[in-house]
């Protein structure tokens, strides 16, 4: 809306600083961060009166998780708020891959919350049936993929303008890179400041990323595909870390809150769409590859199961496997966001190896 006003007011002044991307993602992100700081004390009272007994602890899952009976859940729905109201202070209103995204998260984000609000009121885990909410996920990746695809070329990162032409099925493949991603996060935000630190570090990472797409100077320097406009989701990344960030606050080791479904499917289905809109699937998984890593943990652990009646990890997904070896929790995620770091650098690289 400020940048709205900007451009009526001609870039006069101190407006002028508005016309420049890399200034509003800056803005996004502090205000998101703001706004989540504020709300966040009165909003985490209001779920834990809401909720009585909290997020249902698994009785199989870590002894060391019981303690955390009572801790209320869906603080998705902070990151989500205090993100939207930092992205659309700052955002061109008139971008199309800000208002697809921006669909995707609070569609993803409803999905999540339909689910925590099955598990709080029930206390269980099974929540929404899988194929529903599987279904609901690809409805909305399906709507957004047919928005944000401009071309339906698959870009392969390092080496410079190879890519694999899928026709059609791009927004086939598109649409599981959203559900994906979404899934990812989920089944990674099983511990204190877990998920909600990669998805920081991946939101910075892409808000480069995005920044640079939309530039034809560094676009056509970097070898990298030219989208147009694709800068614009440099300021939703800046309101994503904002958001991120003051969540982090509260659920930084012991948790007052946790995301729930609300939050990390929001924030995964975010990461894909970006990642989509950017033509940098493969990069995505590259600086998800925590995520990734979570996910696989889950694919095999059932698949070997189910077919031999063994367990490859201990306790799957993979974070539990390592609390089960007799790593304490905060050593786990410390060192998860290590890799996390590693990661987004090795994806930044790849822009520049070509």
């Amino acid at each position: 809306m400020l940048y709205l006003l900007a451009h009526l007011l001609h870039y006069e002044g101190f407006s002028n600083l508005f016309r420049y991307q890399t200034f509003r993602a800056g803005a996004a992100l502090l205000t998101a961060l703001l706004i989540g700081l504020v709300i966040g004390p009165r909003f985490i009272n209001m779920l834990r009166i809401r909720q009585g007994k909290g997020q249902p602890i698994r009785e199989d899952g870590p002894q060391s998780h019981l303690a955390k009976r009572g801790t209320p859940t869906m603080g998705g729905l902070m990151i989500v708020i205090s993100a939207t109201l930092g992205l659309l202070l700052w955002m061109d209103v008139t971008s199309r891959y800000v208002w697809a995204c921006l669909a995707v998260t609070w569609g993803f984000g409803l999905i999540g919350f339909l689910d925590d609000y099955d598990k709080v009121t029930k206390y269980a885990h099974k929540g929404v049936p899988a194929k529903v909410r599987l279904l609901g996920e690809f409805v909305v990746a399906g709507i957004a993929a047919a928005l944000v695809v401009t071309e339906t070329n698959l870009y392969v990162p390092v080496f410079s303008n190879l890519y694999i032409p899928l026709g059609p099925l791009y927004y086939v493949f598109a649409a599981f890179v959203i559900v994906g991603a979404g899934n990812a996060v989920n089944l990674t935000d099983g511990l204190d400041g877990l998920a909600i630190m990669p998805v920081i570090i991946a939101s910075g990472t892409f808000a480069i990323i995005a920044y640079l797409a939309g530039r034809s100077d560094f676009a056509h320097y970097l070898g990298i595909p030219h989208v147009p406009g694709a800068g614009e989701l440099a300021i939703f990344c800046g309101a994503v870390m904002g958001a991120g960030l003051a969540f982090l606050w509260f659920n930084a080791p012991p948790a007052a809150v946790f995301m729930g479904d609300t939050g990390s499917l929001a924030l995964g289905g975010t990461l894909g769409v970006i990642a989509v809109s950017a033509h940098h699937e493969i990069v995505l998984a590259i600086v998800g590859g925590l995520f990734v890593m979570e996910a696989v943990s889950v694919i095999v652990q059932v698949f070997v199961y189910k077919r031999t009646g063994k367990r490859v990890f201990r306790m799957a997904p993979i974070h539990h496997h390592f609390e089960q070896l007799g790593w304490k929790e905060s050593t786990v995620v410390i060192r998860f966001w290590i890799v996390s770091i590693v990661l987004a650098l090795i994806g930044l690289a790849t822009l520049k190896v070509r």
